[in-house]
C-alpha cells in the first residue's frame, strides 16, 4: 500500500529548475516516439531546436507563432494566479477573434490609429464577456469553473461554424470564412517581408504590465494571497470572490487579444480553424513557466520553437508533423509530475 506524504518546503532553486529538469527528460521520453518513426532522435532534435534559429525567416517564424502563445500564456497564468482554474482560454481567445472580425468588416474606412485600438478593445472585451458566466457561476454558486470554461470552448466553436456557414459567409469567394476586415484595422507588420505583426508588441505589452499587476499592486497580492489559499485569505480579510471574479475576466480579455492578433495579423478574415488549440497551449505554458509572467514569455517563446521545428523535422526527416503536440503534451505531463514531487513523495507502507 502507498502513501502520498509531504515534503518540507523544496528550495526556491529548485522551483526554477523545474522546467530546465523537465524539457530534457521530454526529450528523452518522446525519443522512443521518434526512433518509432524511422528517425535519428539527435537529428530530430536539432531540427526541433537549432534549424529554426539558423536563418532570419525561420526566427521571425518562431516569433510570429509564439505571438497568441504569448497572450494565452499570460491569460491562464493571471488566473491561475488567483486559484481560478481557466480552461477556457480557447473559447475565450475565438470570442475575441470573432469580435474583431466584426468590428474590422464593419468599419470600411477607418484610420489604423482608430481601427487598431477598437480591435483590441472590442477583442478584450468579447474574451471579458465569454469569460462571465462561468467566473458568475463559480463565485456565486460554486459550480467548477473547470467544467464551465472547458464545455464554453465547444460552444464558441460552433457559434463561428454557423456565422462562417450563414450570415458570415464570404460574399465574394462563398467560402466559409468571414469578408476581409477593412485595411484600417489590419495589424501592421514589424519587418518588411514578414509575417511578424503589430501583435507581438502587443503580446510582450502585456507581459510587462502582468508583471507589475502581479508584483508591483495591492491586486496582485490578493490574487496570490487567494491562490495560496483561500480561507486564508479570507481570514486576512480578503474578498474572495471579487479577487476571483476579477482574476477571471482579465485573463479572458487577454485570451481575447490573441484572437485579435490572428484575424488582424495573420489571417485578415475569421475562419474556422483560426486556432488549432491555443488556449490549451497556454495551459502548457503557463505551468512551465510557475505562473511567473516572465517565465510564461520564456515558455511561450520555447512552444513557438517547438511547433517552428516540428515543421521543419517533419520535411527533413518525414516524421509525422504532430511530433510537436506530442513533446508538448509530454512536456506539461513532466512538469506536472516534478510539481507533485516538489511537493509529496510516495511511501510504500
Amino acid at each position: 500500500m502507498r502513501f502520498k506524504i509531504e515534503r518540507s518546503p523544496a528550495p526556491f532553486w529548485f522551483r526554477t529548475l523545474i522546467p530546465v529538469i523537465a524539457i530534457p527528460v521530454t526529450f528523452l521520453l518522446t525519443s522512443i516516439l521518434v526512433v518509432w518513426a524511422g528517425a535519428n532522435p539527435l537529428s530530430a532534435y536539432y531540427q526541433f531546436l537549432i534549424a529554426p534559429l539558423s536563418s532570419k525567416v525561420s526566427l521571425l517564424e518562431v516569433l510570429v507563432k509564439s505571438t497568441p502563445l504569448l497572450l494565452t500564456g499570460a491569460a491562464v497564468a493571471f488566473a491561475f494566479s488567483a486559484g481560478y482554474w481557466n480552461i477556457g482560454a480557447e473559447g475565450q481567445l475565438y470570442a475575441g477573434a470573432m469580435a474583431g472580425a466584426y468590428i474590422g468588416m464593419m468599419f470600411k474606412e477607418i484610420s489604423p490609429f482608430i481601427g487598431i485600438p477598437l480591435m483590441m478593445l472590442g477583442g478584450f472585451l468579447a474574451g471579458v464577456l465569454w469569460a462571465l458566466g462561468p467566473a458568475l457561476l463559480k463565485v456565486r454558486l460554486n459550480v467548477d469553473e473547470v467544467v464551465t470554461t472547458l464545455l464554453l470552448n465547444s460552444v464558441v466553436l460552433f457559434l463561428v461554424s454557423y456565422l462562417l456557414n450563414g450570415p458570415w459567409r464570404d460574399p465574394v469567394s462563398m467560402w466559409p470564412q468571414s469578408a476581409a476586415i477593412a485595411e484600417g484595422t489590419v495589424f501592421f507588420k514589424l519587418i518588411p517581408r514578414s509575417r511578424l505583426h503589430f501583435g507581438f508588441v502587443i503580446a510582450i505589452g502585456v507581459i510587462l504590465v502582468e508583471w507589475y499587476l502581479l508584483k508591483r499592486t495591492s491586486l496582485g497580492l490578493r490574487m496570490r494571497a487567494v491562490g495560496q489559499g483561500k480561507e486564508g485569505a479570507r481570514f486576512a480579510g480578503i474578498n474572495v470572490n471579487r479577487t476571483m471574479l476579477t482574476a477571471a475576466l482579465v485573463s479572458g480579455g487577454i485570451a481575447g487579444l490573441a484572437g485579435v492578433g490572428e484575424v488582424a495579423g495573420i489571417h485578415f478574415h475569421l475562419i474556422e480553424s483560426i486556432s488549432d488549440g491555443l488556449g490549451y497551449s497556454g495551459i502548457i505554458i503557463a505551468t512551465l513557466g510557475g505562473l511567473n509572467p516572465f517565465g510564461v514569455g520564456i515558455a511561450a517563446l520555447f512552444i513557438g520553437l517547438i511547433d517552428t521545428g516540428a515543421q521543419t523535422v517533419s520535411r527533413a526527416l518525414s516524421v509525422p508533423v504532430h511530433l510537436g503536440t506530442i513533446v508538448q503534451a509530454t512536456l506539461l505531463l513532466v512538469t506536472l509530475s516534478l510539481f507533485f514531487f516538489q511537493n509529496y513523495r510516495i511511501r510504500r507502507a
